[in-house]
């Protein structure tokens, strides 16, 4: 078998340039010199699952080459990366490492070598890149399988960065990567994005890399020749790495694959494994916390972000961006030289579940110049106290909406037990209600943005909190339609709901603010009739 579709030399990784949006195809190498310029917009063979494992391997990979040659600064041209890439791979320099196929007893990108070379009996299933990915749901509904028919050399690129870096644990044979909490967990990525082209975020993060290299060898990593490429390395299925052996930046396999090409194409073949690559007693000690530049540690468990279905809703990024159950990861960190231009937080996660996934999750949310201000002098109890109070306004209002949507459905009815009303009816207030909470979500931090840049919060809040109730009072009104529709029962039901609603607002039960607001009102009113 001869080598095939070498990343160092050929041009197989296509992108679009920040210029003009035109296509370019680059080697490895080149790619590395490209995104160095901030010549690079985006890959549209990339999808959106793959963008974070694809960015933390190009990082990871820069930053070992680096490292390698004693070098703090990114290399400038094509040979001096090739150079350098190739010296993490001294074994065989003939490129075959960096090779998509290659004979089986020998690595290939993203494949460990099989001893003695022989593939028989392995799997022959996989006939697209996107059938080797990630595992998104059992059923096959959140992102189908095997649509990717005409597949380039980058889309099996990118479906084996996506497969061995972040995949949980389906199954028996299957196990997941070391970099998460658990087989049913994720693996996170949360980080500031310079709001320009992709290789400036790139060149950003392998800066931050290198400079946290010695505090990630308090981890108990390996300071020098440790194993940095894990396919390189045969793999019986059986033996599994210390951590202790490893490299900081240590880019990993889960699974055995190999590649192999046939006349209609490239076809993967698999095989199940008796353990994980990298010792699961280690790994399950460490609950994922093992260095990652992206991922969030909870600052007391000890353990790493895990992302459930329910994704970086308000409340889970609210905490992430500026509270202080995680201890946020390097590369969300503000730096210094950092103080200019737009940039964003951006966090993205396939969601874990139990022998499935909960589908893919990214979430971008604009740094205004204070809020920029505050974070990079460490100032973060503002934040904190005015993204909580609002996390709490919302779910006042969501509640309160609820329970008047309820009782418009309960047909208005006077019970001396809430719990007496029937599940069914609670669970669709809930659904009518839910459109509440996807609004508020949608401009949550852009309206809290606008409240640190105020000069005037007080009133920035309160007009807030105001345009809240007015979008919960039409929801209410929209969910009339589901209420009792027949004369003197339609008009008590509704009549009560209102009535439960604007009671509501004006209990300090709910928000003391609010209650304050719509006292002062009634109390002007008043002094307006006796002073006409």
């Amino acid at each position: 078998m001869t080598l095939r579709y070498n990343l160092l030399d050929d041009p197989l990784i296509r992108a679009r340039l920040v210029a003009d949006g035109q296509p370019k195809s680059f080697s490895l190498p080149a790619l590395f010199v490209a995104l160095a310029n901030d010549e690079v917009r985006d890959f549209p063979a990339l999808r959106p699952h793959q963008r974070h494992p694809w960015h933390a391997f190009l990082v990871q990979l820069a930053a070992m080459a680096m490292h390698r040659a004693d070098r703090e600064e990114v290399f400038d041209t094509e040979s001096a990366w090739k150079e350098a890439l190739l010296g993490l791979t001294p074994d065989d320099p003939d490129g075959a490492a960096w090779c998509l196929i290659s004979p089986h007893d020998r690595p290939a990108f993203m494949q460990a070598p099989v001893p003695g070379g022989r593939v028989d009996g392995w799997t022959d299933d996989s006939p697209s890149p996107d059938s080797i990915d990630v595992l998104v749901t059992s059923k096959n509904h959140d992102l189908k399988q095997e649509r990717i028919r005409l597949s380039k050399a980058d889309d099996w690129i990118y479906g084996l960065v996506s497969l061995q870096t972040q995949a949980p644990f389906p199954g028996a044979g299957n196990y997941g990567i070391a970099r998460m909490n658990g087989g049913s967990s994720s693996r996170p990525g949360l980080g500031v994005v310079l709001c320009k082209g992709f290789g400036n975020r790139w060149k950003r993060d392998v800066a931050i890399a290198v400079q946290h290299r010695q505090e990630l060898l308090k981890l108990g990593y390996k300071e020098r020749d440790g194993i940095e490429l894990l396919w390189l390395i045969p793999w019986d299925g059986e033996k599994a790495f210390s951590f202790s052996q490893l490299d900081p930046f240590f880019i990993e396999i889960c699974r055995r694959v190999r590649l192999i090409e046939i006349p209609a194409g490239i076809r993967a073949l698999r095989t199940t494994t008796k353990g994980p690559r990298i010792s699961k007693d280690e790994a399950k000690a460490r609950k994922g916390n093992t260095g990652d530049l992206w991922t969030p540690v909870h600052a007391v468990e000890g353990k790493s972000l895990g992302v459930s279905a329910s994704g970086f809703n308000y409340k889970r990024l609210a905490e992430l961006a500026y509270g202080s159950e995680f201890k946020k990861p390097p590369a969300q960190i503000i730096g210094t030289t950092e103080i200019a231009g737009q940039i964003e937080l951006v966090a993205q996660s396939i969601a874990g579940g139990q022998s499935t996934t909960d589908g893919y999750h990214e979430r971008r949310i604009p740094i205004s110049p204070t809020v920029r201000r505050l974070l990079l002098d460490r100032q973060t109890n503002r934040l904190a106290s005015v993204a909580k109070e609002r996390v709490y306004a919302v779910g006042q209002l969501a509640f309160l909406l609820r329970n008047s949507i309820l009782v418009l459905l309960d047909g208005g009815k006077t019970r001396n037990n809430p719990r007496d009303i029937p599940e069914s009816l609670s669970k669709k207030a809930a659904y009518l209600a839910a459109a509440f909470e996807e609004l508020e979500d949608a401009r949550f931090f852009s309206a809290l943005n606008n409240e640190i840049e105020s000069d005037q919060p007080e009133t920035e809040h309160l007009n807030w909190l105001l345009s809240m109730v007015s979008s919960a009072e039409t929801i209410l009104k929209r969910a009339f339609a589901a209420g009792p529709q027949c004369g003197e029962q339609r008009y008590r039901a509704q009549a009560a709901a209102l009535s439960r609603f604007h009671a509501g607002l004006r209990s300090t039960k709910t928000l003391p603010a609010l209650a304050e607001y719509y006292r002062q009102q009634s109390t002007n009113k008043e002094l307006a009739h006796e002073h006409p």
